[in-house]
């Protein structure tokens, strides 16, 4: 069974920075890409970044030039710096090896 285990949300204000971890274990063939996607009220889950097993990496146009993606080995993080209140969102990690596997997501709150 695969899990994946986020961290690193919380309320921060306009401008701040988050740094979001996700933690995968368990049984899985080699993984394709990590990655990370939010959804916000109201609206569809979407991309924010993702990362290859050869370090490619692929940002919404939203985020870039703010987040960072980087992984090492099955652990992916997130460097989310200037933060907008339409950053707001629940955080999700996602994990693709032949199947798509998901963390429960993390919330993040950019607010003043």
């Amino acid at each position: 069974q695969v899990q994946l285990v986020e961290s690193g949300g919380g309320l921060v204000q306009p401008g701040g920075s988050l740094r979001l971890s996700c933690a995968a274990s368990g049984s899985f063939f080699s993984i394709n890409f990590m990655g990370w996607y939010r959804q916000a009220p109201g609206k569809q889950r979407e991309l924010v970044a993702t990362i290859t097993n050869g370090g490619v990496t692929n940002y919404a146009d939203s985020v870039k030039g703010r987040f960072t993606i980087s992984r090492a080995k099955t652990t992916v993080n997130l460097q989310m710096n200037s933060l907008k209140p339409e950053d707001t969102a629940v955080y999700y990690c996602n994990l693709a090896s032949g199947m798509n596997y998901w963390g429960k997501g993390t919330l993040v709150t950019v607010s003043s």
